[in-house]
């Protein structure tokens, strides 16, 4: 009996750390933890506000009607809403985004190595997929009309692409309240300092004039 009641608690914490292990952010122990953007304290998160200083407009937002500014070298616009808009998302685990795209254009290669994403589209319709990992890199591709959904695998290079001659637009909810976004292009030939053309020459197989021309993007 006492072994089997070991083995059984055993098995409890083990799915208990499992849970916390798989959790993008934080679990909360309250109702709310407002962030308070002021805190010079430093945590995984932010510092939470004093309760009687909270407000209604802490989880309040207005703009998503509006129309992102496409004008510019990819055609695309996103419009983010996480804690850093709405402080009361602060150890919610999640957050939103609009995505507005001109005929054409490109919410090129990324990753959210903090969330997983799920995408619907409202208007137009979008070439999107995702790339596995090392060693398969196997990439799952769908064309989406509007009202589909597709989902983003959390930390996979993802991207979607406008093939249609009409504007299109999505909203993608994100299980972080800071989610991050790394575009791989910018990361890679766009860094602070320059990674080595060497290095870039070789990791790509490429000479180093053609890195040169494609650090001069970005």
């Amino acid at each position: 009996m006492a072994i089997r009641m070991a083995i059984l608690a055993a098995a409890l914490l083990a799915l208990a750390l499992s849970h916390g292990a798989m959790a993008s952010d934080p679990s909360l122990l309250q109702d709310f933890c407002v962030a308070d953007k002021l805190s010079q304290v430093r945590v995984n998160g932010l510092a939470c506000k004093d309760a009687k200083d909270i407000v209604a407009e802490d989880f309040f937002f207005s703009g998503l009607h509006m129309a992102g500014n496409t004008s510019n070298k990819q055609g695309a616009a996103v419009t983010a809403v996480n804690v850093a808009q709405i402080p009361g998302l602060n150890t919610m685990g999640i957050s939103l985004v609009r995505i507005d795209y001109a005929p054409y254009g490109l919410n090129p290669h990324h990753t959210h190595p903090r969330s997983t994403e799920i995408l619907t589209v409202l208007e137009g319709s979008l070439y999107v997929g995702f790339v596995t990992s090392n060693p398969d890199n196997k990439m799952f591709t769908k064309v989406l009309q509007k009202g589909d959904v597709f989902v983003f695998p959390k930390g996979l290079i993802h991207f979607q692409f406008n093939y249609g001659p009409t504007p299109a637009v999505v909203l993608a909810a994100l299980s972080s309240q800071n989610p991050g976004v790394i575009t791989i292009a910018n990361s890679v030939f766009g860094s602070t300092p320059s990674i080595p053309n060497a290095i870039l020459a070789k990791a790509f197989q490429v000479e180093k004039e053609t890195v040169d021309m494609m650090q001069a993007q970005f």
